[in-house]
């Protein structure tokens, strides 16, 4: 496949350039020798990751999205003769499959799925194409694997094409034909449309906006390629866990592409971490200005939406209904992508002056070996936090793992808020869990989350309670899975503390290099809750909580509990609450991250000077103060039946724990600070689960609220506690 250098010469002979972006270029420089040289270099580096497709596979996509076209307009025709339009209008209805996402923007790899939209016209229904297109692909011979999702968020369905997976959403517009030219990008098209119209749409109208708004696609394609193997490699590419996803790296190159419009792909991957390790977050990324379209739809703007202003990383979406592709992003997220960053601006100053290839970019860090440097230069010892979902068969692991994944981002909010830890990282990678009995069949699936404890001084035996956090994420998702249905008695979470020397027994052994000669101490998975929920909680403790297949494509922010406002105390609100509040008062550590040398580093980026100052969110007077019971100094523990409340701490930025007064043992360690881990099961009062209460759970509501309906009786339980005594 041919990737185009753009040459000087080539440069020279272009017509005056189209200005693009919300800011005037940084540079309008053009490419030199050694530039085109690094890019071709920058390809065959790329070649061996399978980022670039075949153009027999390319061919073979294009053939598939074909057939698929006619299947769609053959289908609408048959619609229009059964509700007997005029001959007329048959002849000419139309009816058109457009793609969007990484297939669109054509930085698709190797055995990716396609995205893709459905457009029919007025007299076409929804149900329609969940009842007898459905049919119609069910009757294909390439088709496998059908499946439809029309309760999601965005309704989809789902098949195999001859070996290609393709995702289907379906728009109605309000036109009696659909044309061949049809241009999305017309605003005009939004009139009159329902909202998961509009929803299905946007990807399609965000994709070909960018392609519209960068100067020279192919640069960018390529650009793109190189940045999302970056991320990938370097386990920031998750939108469900509070980095970025597609869109979102896809737009970052774009503004990188418009500040550069004459650079090519080598020249803008080192610019991409010189103006994006420089930015001054919360200022958003846009890459043209607003538009108006008074169809009162919902846009991001700070100046009307309280709620905006609390976003820490906007990148906003360029097609209207503008809209933040980030609201996911935490203080700890986007303090791991800026030192992200800062590693990658050094990597690429070292490539440009000759001192490294192109594959040290790419070298994928070990997750753990990071945190055993970093915690090294800090003389801290290693620290996480291990969360395990398990299910008794694999299609409900495979439902399970999703709502949990759905939710670390509201767990790792809620640990930021914790006065003593200063990150909480999750790793996007998950893995698989050991079994608990090799006599029961089991599916686990495990995620790891590392924690940056802050160095406090003159302070002596302080306890970290994490148990009030963790349960509330817990509760968070059990609650989420009966309300929508899916949960089953044997869907269990378990969660514990290990240090580093202890993942050996968890983790596959691959996974952890340069391994030392570990503890012999046991790990012992603690279920958090033995066998479901404890839905005891007082009214207003209340959380809202989307639906799982909404939860990776609507803003928290947008559901009733936003709007609470920070006087309701709530257990474990949504990400984008829990951690802009605080996003000034983290304390950075100072990583082994210098500033690059040369000339390029010292550039001045262009911030989103027209857009309005997003000030500072005012900060809480009130704080979250961890419960009276916490045990400090080793106590007798409650035997198994005692009976334990979790308490209900006021919300608040920094939940403060006081330091035990009892005089402190003597320090045996002077160079490094001892944690020890408390952890104590207590036995909450049960009542007999029914299946009525099951039953319950399936009859419908009326409510509007995002709040969902608590059962009568609770379901037995166990309550954990994970506290950590850091010793010092």
């Amino acid at each position: 496949m041919p990737f185009p250098v753009t040459t000087q010469g080539s440069q020279q002979t272009q017509p005056p350039q189209r200005h693009y972006g919300i800011t005037s270029p940084i540079s309008l420089a053009a490419p030199k020798e050694t530039d085109c040289l690094l890019t071709q270099k920058l390809i065959e580096t790329l070649k061996p990751f399978g980022v670039f497709e075949e153009e027999e596979e390319l061919q073979r996509r294009i053939l598939i999205l074909g057939k698929l076209n006619n299947l769609v307009k053959e289908w609408i025709r048959e619609i229009s003769e059964s509700k007997n339009l005029p001959q007329s209008v048959i002849e000419n209805v139309g009816g058109k499959i457009f793609t969007f996402g990484s297939y669109r923007l054509g930085v698709h790899t190797k055995g990716a799925d396609i995205d893709a939209l459905c457009v029919a016209p007025r007299h076409v229904d929804r149900s329609d194409f969940f009842t007898s297109f459905y049919d119609k692909l069910k009757l294909q011979e390439e088709v496998k694997d059908l499946r439809a999702v029309e309760e999601a968020f965005v309704p989809v369905i789902k098949l195999c094409f001859d070996g290609i997976e393709i995702d289907i959403l379906f728009a109605r517009l309000a036109l009696q034909t659909i044309p061949e030219d049809l241009d999305l990008r017309d605003d005009s098209l939004l009139k009159n449309l329902d909202i998961r119209c509009i929803r299905s749409l946007n990807g399609c109208r965000v994709t070909d906006e960018i392609l519209h708004l960068v100067p020279n696609i192919d640069n960018f394609r390529l650009t793109l390629r190189a940045i999302k193997l970056w991320a990938k490699r370097h386990n920031i590419y998750s939108n469900i866990l509070g980095f970025l996803g597609g869109v979102s790296w896809a737009m970052l190159v774009a503004r990188t592409c418009q500040l550069y419009p004459n650079a090519i792909a080598s020249t803008l991957v080192h610019k991409f971490f010189l103006v994006f390790s420089k930015w001054e977050w919360p200022n958003p990324v846009l890459l043209k200005q607003p538009e108006e379209c008074n169809l009162n739809l919902p846009v991001w703007d700070p100046r009307v939406n309280p709620s905006d202003r609390y976003h820490l990383m906007p990148i906003i979406t360029p097609a209207y209904p503008q809209q933040n592709s980030t609201y996911n992003v935490s203080v700890s997220t986007r303090m791991v992508m800026v030192e992200e960053f800062k590693q990658g601006l050094a990597i690429t100053d070292e490539i440009l002056l000759s001192k490294a290839e192109w594959s040290k970019l790419f070298e994928a860090p070990n997750f753990f070996q990071k945190y055993n440097a970093w915690y090294l230069s800090c003389h801290l010892p290693r620290h996480y936090i291990v969360l395990l979902a398990s299910a008794p068969t694999e299609k409900q692991r495979l439902e399970w793992v999703g709502l949990v994944e759905s939710k670390i981002r509201i767990l790792v909010g809620s640990l930021e808020k914790n006065e003593f830890i200063t990150l909480a990282h999750v790793n996007p990678q998950s893995f698989p869990a050991p079994k608990e009995s090799p006599d029961r069949e089991e599916f686990r699936t495990m995620w790891v989350i590392g924690l940056v404890f802050k160095k406090t001084e003159n302070s002596e035996n302080l306890s970290v309670d994490l148990t009030y956090d963790i349960q509330s994420f817990t509760d968070t998702v059990y609650r989420q899975a009966i309300n929508s249905k899916m949960f089953e008695l044997d869907m269990k979470i378990a969660a514990m503390h290990v240090k580093r020397k202890q993942l050996h027994q968890l983790l596959p052994s691959h996974v952890l290099q340069k391994r030392k000669k570990h503890s012999t101490e046991g790990v012992k998975l603690t279920a958090l809750n033995d066998s479901s929920l404890d839905l005891s909680m007082d009214s207003d403790n209340s959380m809202s909580v989307p639906s799982p297949t909404s939860a990776m494509k609507t803003s928290p922010l947008n559901s009733s509990g936003s709007s609470q406002g920070r006087n309701s105390p709530a257990p474990a609100v949504t990400a984008a609450s829990v951690t802009s509040i605080q996003a000034s008062e983290v304390s950075v550590p100072q990583a082994n991250s210098s500033e690059s040398p040369g000339g390029p580093s010292s550039e001045s980026i262009p911030q989103t000077a027209t857009q309005p100052a997003i000030s500072p969110p005012p900060k809480p007077t009130v704080s979250r103060v961890v419960s009276s019971t916490r045990l400090v100094n080793p106590s007798p523990r409650p035997s198994g039946n005692a009976a334990t409340k979790v308490p209900n701490p006021i919300v608040g930025v920094k939940r403060t724990s006081s330091p035990n007064k009892e005089e402190s043992p003597k320090k045996t360690k002077t160079e490094e600070e001892q944690v020890d881990l408390e952890t104590s099961a207590v036995q909450s009062e049960t009542v007999p689960a029914s299946a009525s209460l099951l039953a319950s759970q399936k009859t419908s509501s009326t409510d509007l609220s995002d709040i969902p309906a608590l059962p009568a009786n609770p379901i037995p339980v166990i309550k954990n506690s994970i506290k950590l005594r850091l010793n010092r």
